[in-house]
């Protein structure tokens, strides 16, 4: 569960969601990026967490993804052969979502030692008494990925 499982175009997938992460506009929201590509690499959904944005507790950027990638894949709400790569480690909700909708692989930058559930503080992805198990694959690009996220907390902290 390391960059060394990194395949070639780990980098690109989560420099893609960086992209949609740092084009969220100034709603408050924090600036997680997720896409899913199909098995050939074909770019599903690009999505941004939008929960101040929509008021909605469940818009997060990988939810959001899922279910547009869902929509489009074909093959009801399974993404059999698909990747998801996030900015940032999936949280419970997030990585239950991914395992209930069968994706493939899961790629991420940064670890989060507090919410993460792919290795980190839980993990839900590997968890023996489910039917699916995706590959895992964290630390891509994790320096980048962690700078998106100190730049917005930087901003939002009141001095002191």
């Amino acid at each position: 569960m390391n960059s060394s499982l990194a395949r070639a175009g780990d980098e690109a997938l989560v420099r893609t969601a960086l992209r949609a992460a740092e084009a969220a506009p100034s709603t408050g929201d924090v600036p997680i990026g997720a896409v899913v590509v199909d098995a050939g690499g074909r770019v599903l959904a690009e999505a941004r967490n939008r929960r101040e944005d929509l008021a909605d507790p469940t818009a997060h950027a990988e939810i959001l993804a899922l279910r547009e990638a869902a929509r489009r894949h074909g093959d009801g709400w399974r993404l059999e052969g698909c990747t998801l790569a996030v900015t940032v480690e999936p949280c419970t909700m997030c990585a239950g979502a991914l395992v209930l909708a069968r994706v493939a692989r899961v790629v991420f930058g940064v670890w989060e030692p507090r919410t993460g559930a792919v290795g980190s503080l839980w993990d839900v992805v590997r968890d023996r008494r489910t039917n699916h198990r995706p590959e895992v694959v964290g630390g891509v690009l994790a320096d980048e990925c962690a700078a998106v996220l100190e730049a917005f907390f930087d901003g939002h902290r009141e001095p002191g």
